[in-house]
C-alpha cells in the first residue's frame, strides 16, 4: 500500500532536536536550564514574536462560489452538556453538505498562492473536516455557524492512511500518544502560515458532540466516554473504557520481538487492558510503530475539535466553539502559535480548552474558557512518545476562566518536559461556582509513568472573585503508601495544586519519576463566597504532593527527587474550609512563603515535607 510515512514532516525537527534543546525557534528568547535574569522580560520577548500579524494574500473566495448552501435547523433530544439531557439544535435531515465546497475553496486558494476562504453568515452543514493548507485562512463572518456532522464515518473517509475497515485515517495524537485515528474536525499537518478566524463570538464552530449519531449507532461523540455511555439509552454500550474485541488479545501480535515478561508487565492483568484508552498507551510502551496503531471506525477514541500537527505560524482567533467531541484546541509540534480572543463553551468529557503539546513559542491572549475539563493544559507526550520534544516558551494572559478542572494546568501528559511558561493578568471568574465550579487554578499533574520535567513556571496577577471549588476531590493513592486516601484534595478544592502522583493506578509502568523545580507564583487574590456554612474561598490554600516513592515500580537505582525551589508570594487565599490544615506538603523542599495570607493570617516561612 502506497501511503506517506506518519513521521514524514517531522524529519526537520528530529534532525534539529539537539539544537532545539539549547535554543528556541529563530528570533524567540534562547532557552537555558538556568532561570532567566528577568522572567517577565523573557515573557515579553515571547509576546513580541506575535507583534507582526500573519500575512495572507488579499485574495478572498466564498464557499458559495464552490456550491455551498446554508441549512435549516431543528431540535432533537440530546445532551446540551454531559450532565444534562435536553434539546439540541442540529441540521435537518437531507441538509446540503458544504464539505465539498469548503475543501475545493481551500484547495483553490492554496494553489493560487494563498488568501482567505470566507464562510458567510448562516448555518452550514459540513460532513467532514476542514483541512487547512499553507497560506490559507478560513474566516467565519459574523453569524456564520459551521455545524459539523454527527457521523464518525465522515471523519474516517478522506484521510492519508487507508486502514481498510477502520477507514481512511489521519496521523493524530490522543492523550499524548501517536496513532492513526478519526480526523479532527479542523485539521492540518505539515503546513505553514495557516489560520482559522472569526469576526466575533457569533462566528461559531459547532462539534455537535451531544447530538445522537445520524445513523442511530450511538448517542453521539460524548457517548464514547464512559460517563456519556452510561447516560445513553443503552448503559452497557461500548466506550473507550471497555475491552474492545478488535484489539488483539496479546501485544505479541504487534510487538513479536519483545520479551514475554516485558509484554506481560505492559499488559498487566486488569480485565479492561484492551479498552482503547489503555491499549493505545500499551502500544507506546511496547514500541509499536505508529503505522500499526490503528483506531478509527470500530474504536472509541474521540477526535479533537481542532488539531494542527507540525505546523509553523498558526493563528486561531476571534470565534466561538461549542460542544466538542474531545480536546477543543490541540496544536502538536507547532511553532509560533497565536491563540487569541477565542471563546469556548463545551461542558463535555475531556473538553479541555487549549492543549499545546510539544510546541515552541505560544501566546494565549484574551480568551474565554467554560469547559468540561482543564481550561488550559500544556502537554508534552506520554509513555515513550517523546519524539516531538518538550513544550517551551508559552505566555498565557488577559483571559477569563469559568468552569473547568484547572485554569492553568501543566500535564498530565508531559513525558518530554515543559519549561518557560508564564501566566499573568487572569480573571479566574468561576462564574458558575454554585453549580459547576472550577476545581483549581494553578495545577501541575504528572506521575511515575508520565515523568518529564517542569521548570521555569511563573504566575502573577490572578484574580478569583468567586474562589474555587469548596468540596475536596481527594487523591486516590496506590494502597500501602505514606499518603492516605481521603486526605489530600489533589483533584479539586485547592487554589494551587502540585500533583506528582496523578491517577497512579491507571499506568502499569511507573519507572520515570518527574522532576519539578523553579516555580514562582505571586499576586493571587481569592475572594470568599457566601454559603450556608460560612464564607470561604477554597477547601485548602495549596497542595504540594511531590513524587510518591511508593508508586514507583522501576529499577531500584532511579533517583526520586522532591519538588524544589517554589515561591508563593504576595497572595491572599481567602478562608479555606479546611482552616485547621491550610496546606499540605509531601516530598518537597524549599517552598518559600512570602507575605502569604490565609484566613486573615500572614505567613512568611520556608516549608518542607
Amino acid at each position: 500500500m502506497n501511503q506517506p510515512s506518519p513521521y514524514q514532516g517531522r524529519r526537520r525537527l528530529l534532525k534539529g532536536a539537539a539544537a532545539m534543546a539549547a535554543a528556541s525557534v529563530a528570533g524567540a528568547p534562547s532557552v537555558a536550564r538556568s532561570a532567566p535574569a528577568d522572567p517577565w522580560a523573557y515573557a515579553q520577548g515571547i509576546i513580541d514574536q506575535f507583534s507582526k500579524p500573519l500575512d495572507f494574500s488579499q485574495r478572498e473566495v466564498s464557499i458559495t462560489s464552490h456550491g455551498a448552501k446554508p441549512c435549516q435547523l431543528h431540535a432533537v433530544d440530546g445532551f446540551p452538556t454531559i450532565d444534562a439531557k435536553g434539546k439540541v439544535l442540529t441540521p435537518i435531515p437531507g441538509s446540503h453538505d458544504c464539505y465539498p465546497a469548503l475543501r475545493a475553496a481551500i484547495a483553490a486558494v492554496h494553489r493560487a498562492g494563498g488568501g482567505t476562504v470566507l464562510v458567510p453568515a448562516g448555518d452550514w452543514y459540513c460532513k467532514g473536516p476542514i483541512v487547512l493548507l499553507s497560506n490559507v485562512r478560513v474566516h467565519l463572518a459574523a453569524r456564520a455557524r459551521v455545524r459539523f456532522s454527527a457521523d464518525p464515518r465522515d471523519y474516517a473517509r478522506d484521510g492519508d492512511y487507508d486502514c481498510g475497515a477502520n477507514g481512511k485515517l489521519v496521523l493524530s495524537r490522543w492523550q499524548g500518544n501517536d496513532c492513526l485515528n478519526f480526523s479532527p474536525l479542523v485539521y492540518a499537518r505539515g503546513q505553514r502560515n495557516i489560520a482559522i478566524t472569526g469576526a466575533d463570538w457569533t462566528s461559531e464552530l459547532d462539534g455537535q458532540a451531544g447530538v445522537p449519531f445520524e445513523d442511530g449507532s450511538g448517542n453521539g461523540w460524548w457517548g464514547m466516554n464512559p460517563k456519556g455511555a452510561r447516560q445513553g439509552p443503552n448503559p452497557n454500550a461500548m466506550h473507550q473504557g471497555r475491552n474492545n474485541p478488535l484489539n488483539p488479545e496479546s501485544l505479541a501480535t504487534l510487538a513479536p520481538k519483545l520479551d514475554a515478561a516485558v509484554l506481560a508487565r505492559i499488559q498487566g492483568d486488569a480485565p479492561d487492558w484492551r479498552s482503547d484508552e489503555k491499549f493505545l498507551p500499551a502500544l507506546s510502551e511496547a514500541g509499536v510503530p505508529v503505522e500499526r496503531r490503528i483506531f478509527g471506525l470500530g474504536h472509541y477514541l474521540r477526535p479533537c475539535m481542532v488539531e494542527f500537527i507540525d505546523c509553523d505560524n498558526v493563528l486561531m482567533q476571534g470565534y466561538q466553539v461549542i460542544n466538542t467531541p474531545f480536546w477543543i484546541h490541540h496544536p502538536v509540534d507547532c511553532r509560533r502559535v497565536h491563540f487569541s480572543k477565542v471563546r469556548m463553551e463545551s461542558i463535555g468529557p475531556n473538553s479541555d480548552g487549549f492543549d499545546p503539546e510539544s510546541c515552541d513559542t505560544v501566546l494565549v491572549d484574551g480568551c474565554w474558557f467554560n469547559t468540561g475539563d482543564d481550561c488550559i493544559a500544556i502537554k508534552a507526550g506520554k509513555n515513550l512518545d517523546t519524539n516531538y520534544g518538550p513544550t517551551r516558551n508559552v505566555v498565557i494572559q488577559n483571559s477569563v476562566m469559568n468552569s473547568g478542572h484547572g485554569a492553568v494546568t501543566l500535564g498530565s501528559e508531559m513525558s518530554a518536559g515543559i519549561e518557560h511558561v508564564y501566566a499573568q493578568h487572569l480573571d479566574v471568574r468561576n462564574q458558575h461556582w454554585q453549580t459547576d465550579p472550577l476545581n483549581t487554578v494553578v495545577r501541575l499533574k504528572t506521575n511515575m509513568n508520565r515523568g518529564g520535567f517542569l521548570r521555569h513556571f511563573y504566575v502573577r496577577d490572578v484574580q478569583l472573585p468567586n474562589g474555587v471549588r469548596l468540596k475536596p476531590g481527594f487523591y486516590k493513592p496506590i494502597a500501602g503508601g505514606p499518603v492516605k486516601a481521603g486526605t489530600v484534595p489533589t483533584g479539586g478544592g485547592a487554589v494551587i495544586t502540585f500533583d506528582c502522583d496523578y491517577a497512579p493506578a491507571f499506568d502499569l509502568i511507573r519507572s520515570r519519576p518527574p522532576e519539578v523545580s523553579h516555580v514562582h507564583i505571586s499576586d493571587i487574590r481569592v475572594t470568599n463566597v457566601k454559603t450556608a456554612e460560612g464564607a470561604f474561598g477554597c477547601y485548602q490554600a495549596f497542595v504540594v504532593l511531590g513524587p510518591v516513592g511508593h508508586s514507583y515500580n522501576g529499577p531500584d537505582s532511579k533517583q526520586i527527587l522532591p519538588v524544589t525551589d517554589v515561591t508563593i508570594s504576595d497572595c491572599d487565599f481567602g478562608t479555606p474550609v479546611n482552616a485547621a490544615q491550610p496546606w499540605f506538603i509531601h516530598n518537597a523542599k524549599n517552598i518559600a512563603l512570602r507575605n502569604v495570607v490565609i484566613g486573615g493570617k500572614r505567613y512568611d516561612e520556608n516549608l518542607s515535607g
